[in-house]
């Protein structure tokens, strides 16, 4: 229990709301002269057989689900009739509605002008029922639904109304023909008519909507209320404050924002400050005012759980079983099991005064729910069973939204705004530097300090990455690096490079950016920061940090500022690859050698320091299975040429033992002799010995055979295919589907000596490469 929720949310439960969910009452009035295009002048109290007349020119009523219109009898039966075909006659009766909307204004505790807007003509015959249900918003400004019951005689047909464990029953029957019956529940509230058991039900719905922006609506009086949560807001407030980077108080434990659940349900369009409704805009006129006197930001949102986790099946429902629709039981098959994911966030901000907030989804954790039992026995909005498939378990996901005050104190607004992550407080910190140098670019502005305030946040909460070397430019880490060394925020920068990028989430697309950025700390400090770099990260991506070396060499630093980190590179080389690797977790594994890197490494390395370049070329000769000729060595003496690098770094001793020992490997290959099959013998070197491979390997041992044709079952075929495939054979194989059961034709060709054809030509290239390289 966190005493903050729960006190805040006790001093809330006193304040008086103005109005309730739902009103109704009875009120004296001529009756209405009603005429229907198509029937005509309608006695009331409506008799039977305009009822049917009523009826047979009437449609089915449909019901939404979701974005769906539908009809379905089971769901909602009853008529209706559009009210273009309904015409009102006599004049006491838009007096008497008028009336009848002014005591649903009061009652619904609505301070706003408020109008009814005719929405339908309803006839609930014996058998009518509609289930229970919520409106949808059907007119701009809607808020509200009216019911008028006109006089009849029926049985049945009352109106359920439930609204936060509260439940109204309305029967809407008046004894008097000269009196109406009327009811008016906010759109949110769950609804529902029970069948109607005999006789006919005749009502007019209309749509009561909001006209006007409104002013806030307010409660009475609640100054002592008010003035209790003034006094516990500045005390979490000043808990809360941190001011130059050290605490003038002693920040305790509270959240650094507080969630309000608001009673009423509001759509993302309707969400503001403006629209809340009877105790919720009661609470808000309150905290408006104590959060304005505390120091605190108030803004309403869209409070959004989503869950997902195991089920049980438990049943299976006729209605499934008969190849219906999804239907409502079918939930009723199924049993929620262990919640795996949890998520819990809020969007869709505005402030009071009827503004966007300009905020992006920010999460929310239990602890700053207020109070703490706010979200319990909430009804789910949607919810979806997925039935068990293969290995996986029958599951279930649901979401449950509520609108929800939500508070801070306004020096910790970075704070808040940091829990929406990096992809909110980068282009934030991107906006105040921006500002910044559009303001002359002052240190110690109050631009540059609330970036550096944000810059603070945002470092303590760095995501850590579940993998290394990203390939992006602009990954986060070499954002976040630029902003600061355009900020000139040294003191963040080293903490940046020391627990972000010295922890091992280096990649080689940050180099840039972390030059730059290193740039602006003194040379000395700069080639510490960069080593903690190279020494956390060489061994998971050595090409990485071999390139961040050789654009340093480029940079123009001093090579004895770059001598720890070359140092360590060297240190951090593969050797033995029977060597089993460290137990690294299975997202993070060393990046794969490649020439580049070799090349990188080399052309770093020579300008640094020649004993470790030395070092480095021996180690590289010294392990011919980690560094082949073929797959590494050789490839990045093709690329030194391409390197800006000064043309003295080739005449090193190390680049010249590695040109050296790949000359020689070259010159070897030159010399075996080189020429096509004298016959067509070819090499034979297949994995199977079986009676099918070895008529095979007789077609390979042959020198006069060319062709050879395999007839056997498709399994066969297929494994004699797999055997020349496996043992790289000169062979071309097709399928000749003639005749019963196909065959193989397998053709001799000459592939291996064109391979060594263009073998040769490479090595012929690569050998005057090298002697360039050398003279």
């Amino acid at each position: 229990m966190n005493p903050l929720t729960d006190q805040l949310a006790a001093l809330l439960s006193t304040v008086r709301t103005p109005g309730d969910f739902c009103t109704a009452g009875t009120r004296a009035m001529p009756l209405p002269g009603l005429v229907v295009a198509g029937v005509g002048p309608i006695a009331l109290p409506v008799l039977q057989q305009q009822a049917d007349q009523l009826i047979a020119i009437a449609e089915r009523a449909p019901y939404g689900r979701g974005e769906e219109t539908l009809i379905d009898t089971e769901v909602r039966r009853t008529w209706q009739i559009a009210p273009e075909r309904v015409r009102i006659e006599g004049r006491h009766w838009a007096q008497g509605l008028e009336a009848i909307v002014e005591t649903v204004r009061t009652g619904l505790g609505v301070t706003d002008t408020v109008v009814a807007e005719l929405y339908k003509l309803l006839v609930y015959d014996q058998g009518s029922f509609f289930v229970s249900h919520r409106d949808t918003e059907k007119a701009p400004g809607m808020f509200a639904t009216l019911v008028i019951a006109l006089p009849s005689h029926h049985a049945g047909g009352e109106l359920l109304v439930r609204h936060q464990g509260r439940e109204l029953r309305l029967g809407l029957q008046c004894p008097d023909p000269g009196d109406a019956a009327f009811a008016a529940f906010y759109a949110d509230c769950s609804h529902q008519v029970l069948p109607v058991t005999a006789g006919c039900r005749l009502v007019l719905v209309y749509n009561l909507l909001r006209k006007g922006a409104g002013k806030l609506p307010r409660p009475p009086s609640y100054q002592a209320e008010t003035a209790g949560v003034v006094s516990r807001l500045q005390q979490w407030s000043d808990s809360k404050r941190v001011a130059g980077g050290a605490a003038q108080l002693a920040p305790d434990d509270s959240p650094d924002k507080l969630v309000y659940p608001l009673e009423h349900a509001y759509t993302p369009a309707e969400l503001s400050f403006q629209a809340l409704k009877g105790a919720d805009a009661a609470v808000a006129a309150v905290l408006v005012d104590a959060a304005a006197q505390a120091g605190c930001d108030l803004r309403v949102a869209l409070l959004t759980v989503e869950e997902r986790g195991s089920a049980e099946q438990t049943g299976y429902s006729s209605s499934r079983r008969w190849g219906r629709d999804y239907h409502d039981d079918y939930d009723e098959d199924f049993e929620i099991g262990e919640v795996f994911d949890r998520s819990l966030m809020l969007s869709h901000w505005a402030l009071p005064d009827g503004r966007a907030a300009g905020l992006g989804p920010i999460p929310f954790a239990d602890s700053e729910i207020c109070p703490a039992d706010a979200l319990q026995d909430m009804e789910p909005d949607e919810q979806h069973f997925q039935e068990a498939t293969g290995n996986e378990g029958a599951s279930f996901d649901r979401s449950y939204r509520r609108a929800a005050l939500v508070l801070w104190p306004q020096h910790r607004r970075l704070a808040v705004l940091n829990q929406a992550g990096l992809a909110a407080t980068l282009p934030w910190l991107d906006l105040l530097a921006g500002q910044w140098l559009e303001a002359g670019g002052q240190p110690g502005s109050a631009l540059w300090l609330e970036a550096h305030e944000l810059a603070g946040h945002m470092l303590k909460t760095w995501p850590k990455r579940e993998g290394h070397f990203q390939a992006l430019d602009d990954s986060a880490a070499s954002q976040m690096l630029t902003l600061l060394a355009r900020l000139q925020d040294a003191e963040h920068l080293e903490t940046m490079v020391t627990q972000v990028m010295a922890t091992g989430v280096h990649g080689k697309g940050d180099n840039a950016a972390l030059l730059a950025a290193l740039g602006l700390l003194p040379a000395s400090r700069a080639g510490e920061l960069l080593a903690a770099v190279v020494q956390a990260n060489a061994a998971l991506g050595l090409g990485a940090c071999a390139d961040l070396l050789r654009q340093a060499v480029l940079a123009g630093w001093a090579a004895e500022h770059l001598r720890a980190a070359a140092s360590a590179l060297v240190e951090a080389l593969p050797g033995d690859p029977a060597r089993p690797l460290p137990d690294y977790p299975y997202w993070q594994r060393p990046q794969a050698l490649d020439a580049q890197a070799i090349a990188d490494l080399m052309a770093a390395l020579c300008p640094i320091d020649t004993g470790l370049a030395d070092r480095a070329a021996a180690h590289l000769l010294a392990w011919p299975q980690t560094y082949g000729q073929d797959a590494l060595l050789v490839p990045a003496m093709r690329q030194w040429a391409a390197i800006p690098v000064q043309p003295e770094i080739f005449k090193a001793a190390s680049v010249q033992r590695l040109c050296t020992a790949c000359c020689a490997h070259l010159q070897a290959r030159l010399a075996l002799a080189l020429a096509p099959p004298a016959d067509w013998r070819r090499a034979n070197a297949l994995p199977c010995r079986c009676q099918h491979c070895e008529g095979l390997a007789r077609f390979l041992d042959s020198p006069d055979q060319r062709i050879w044709r395999f007839k056997a079952a498709e399994l066969v075929r297929k494994h004699v295919l797999s055997s020349i495939r496996g043992a790289g054979s000169d062979v071309d194989s097709v399928t000749d589907k003639t005749g019963s059961p196909h065959a193989l034709v397998c053709t001799k060709n000459q592939a291996s000596y064109e391979r060594r054809v263009l073998q040769r030509q490479r090595d012929l290239a690569d050998l005057a490469d090298l002697a360039r390289l050398s003279a």
